[in-house]
């Protein structure tokens, strides 16, 4: 049979168009011919278009996951240019490695997926998170807009005997950018590690995460006194003068830090290396941004929709991490 069907190009929908339960899971995604047909028409949702001739009909090919143009013959493969490429594991394991990882509230750790899908060792495990971590941030995402509260934590073992900012000496810093909202509620977050705590690195962040002319609120960092000149409405909050602890001063900040920490240690076992800590950063602004969300499975489908997109991450890139 020729394959040449279009996915449904509105609004997405459980049971239609992404599993709404696992029982419909396990029921869509059967064998790898199911995972590749989805796969496909994610990959072309108008339809198929063959990039020698733009024919818009194919044959699904009975062994591997080409298509074969109607047209001029020409192969085409399903998962060539994504995170899919070139992978030894079944496709029925990606997919359920990105269900389990979207479908749980903390996420799931290397050795618990391994466990979980029988995997043959702890690195394929590892490595197939980590790619699919690349995938959880979208190509242009919109800057965080209106009021915020900005301000830096650290992860690691802290050093005796130091207060504040001399703590993040021998730790990974992570500077944060939250929406603020009416009664104390956080909006969508922004996370990124940074090497120091320095002017140009604070206000090269939240120039990257936020919109020109919001309202940024900090303490009185003087790594922060860039901001206006860089177009923010920057209000300063002195934490020592205002006699508020800083998790009063800056309560939506400090709660971010305080789940993402409770979250590397939980989920992750506090196992994440510094050089790599950007792509958990990754899946907890993800997990973050959509704790709202009542369909899981609109996750799961995003998810693959933006790994479709992704270039191939060589196990190499994953190992050195992000520069």
């Amino acid at each position: 049979m020729a394959w040449c069907d279009a996915a449904v190009v509105d609004a997405p929908l459980a049971s239609r168009d992404y599993p709404g339960t696992l029982r419909e899971f396990n029921a869509w995604f059967a064998d790898d011919e199911a995972c590749l047909d989805y796969l496909a028409a994610l990959r072309w949702p108008g339809g198929f278009a063959c990039p020698g001739c733009g024919c818009g009909r194919a044959w699904r090919m009975s062994k591997g996951r080409n298509l074969r143009c109607a047209r001029c013959r020409l192969d085409v493969s399903v998962t060539a240019g994504t995170v899919f490429a070139d992978t030894r594991l079944p496709l029925t394991t990606w997919f359920a490695a990105g269900w389990y990882l979207t479908g749980t509230k903390h996420g799931v750790s290397a050795l618990g997926l391994q466990r979980l899908l029988g995997l043959g060792s702890y690195e394929t495990a590892w490595s197939l998170l980590h790619k699919l971590r690349r995938a959880m941030v979208r190509p242009g995402r919109d800057k965080l807009v209106g009021e915020l509260e900005v301000d830096e934590t650290a992860v690691g073992a802290s050093a005796p005997g130091r207060l504040g900012r001399g703590t993040f000496a021998d730790k990974a810093i992570i500077a944060i950018a939250v929406e603020a909202r009416a009664r104390g509620v956080c909006g969508r977050v922004r996370l990124a590690r940074i090497p120091d705590c320095s002017g140009p690195t604070l206000t090269d962040f939240v120039a990257h995460a936020v919109a020109p002319g919001s309202v940024v609120y900090t303490d009185r960092w003087q790594g922060y006194g860039g901001l206006a000149a860089a177009g923010f409405l920057h209000q300063p909050t002195s934490i020592a003068a205002s006699g508020d602890p800083a998790h009063v001063a800056m309560p939506r900040a400090h709660r971010v830090s305080s789940l993402l920490k409770r979250w590397l240690l939980g989920t992750h076992q506090g196992a994440t290396r510094p050089h790599q800590l950007d792509f958990y950063l990754d899946e907890f602004t993800f997990r973050f941004n959509r704790r709202n969300s009542q369909r899981r499975g609109l996750l799961f489908y995003r998810l693959l929709e933006q790994a479709i997109q992704l270039d191939p991450v060589p196990v190499t890139a994953i190992v050195g991490g992000r520069p």
